[in-house]
Parts: C-alpha cells; sequence; structure tokens
C-alpha cells in the first residue's frame, strides 16, 4: 500500500505527463473530514480531459489503489475522480477559473511538485514513486 502524499504525487504526475495545465496539490487533511489531497488540474479540451481521467485511473490501478467513483467522464466538462484520501478536479479550461475550485482552499497548503520544478531545469521526470518518499 503507498503513502497517501506519494499516492497524491503519482496522480498529479500522470495528470502533468497527460499534459493538464497547472496541476495544483492541495493537501486540506487538517481542514477535510472528506479527504486528504484535492488535486485541480485542466485541459484545454474535453478530449483532453477524458484523456488525463484515463492516465489517472490507469495509474490508480497499477497501484492497487481503488477508485470510489468518477463523475462527469461523459461530457469531459469537469470530472472528480474520488479515490478516497485523493480526490482530483479535472476541469476543460474556461470552466476552472469559473468555479475556482482552489480559492475555496486558499489557507490549505499547497504541495510543491517536484516534477514540474525538474522539467523546468531541463530534467527528465520521473514518477515520484519511485524516487521521493513521504
Amino acid at each position: 500500500m503507498i503513502e497517501t502524499k506519494e499516492k497524491a504525487l503519482s496522480i498529479a504526475h500522470t495528470a502533468w505527463e497527460k499534459h493538464a495545465q497547472n496541476p495544483i496539490l492541495i493537501e486540506v487533511k487538517t481542514s477535510s473530514d472528506v479527504t486528504d489531497y484535492f488535486l485541480v488540474c485542466s485541459a484545454n479540451s474535453d478530449r483532453g480531459v477524458k484523456t488525463i481521467v484515463d492516465g489517472i485511473e490507469q495509474k490508480l490501478k497499477e497501484l492497487g489503489e481503488k477508485i470510489i467513483g468518477i463523475e462527469g467522464y461523459s461530457e469531459g466538462k469537469w470530472v472528480l475522480i474520488d479515490s478516497a484520501d485523493v480526490v482530483v478536479h479535472i476541469f476543460y479550461e474556461p470552466l476552472r477559473g469559473f468555479y475556482d475550485i482552489e480559492s475555496l482552499w486558499i489557507d490549505a497548503p499547497r504541495i510543491d511538485l517536484p516534477f514540474e520544478e525538474q522539467a523546468s531545469n531541463g530534467h527528465t521526470s520521473q514518477d515520484p514513486t519511485e524516487s521521493y518518499s513521504s
């Protein structure tokens, strides 16, 4: 069983690999009874949203993690993936700003995404479950 923070980072990394825009990982475990982490990201088309969802679903299966539910997939505008301790919101970009989920959790800590930093420095990205521990 994977640690929750590693699971959240792995999901975020998978979304990023599928070209998610502006992924933000928010730690909400001290302010939410529902989950420990929210990942919020977006794509520039409904097809892009579905690609990210499919990638995350596959990653969770590889990790042996259960998915409680996926909502909104057929429309591809705002998809929610509930995997208990990590909940993912994937938006079609114009809707992300409208709903502004991030501002609801403005006081919650943001988790640095090491693969984004590596990419901006020209380094190759690796799955966080392979090189980072919680």
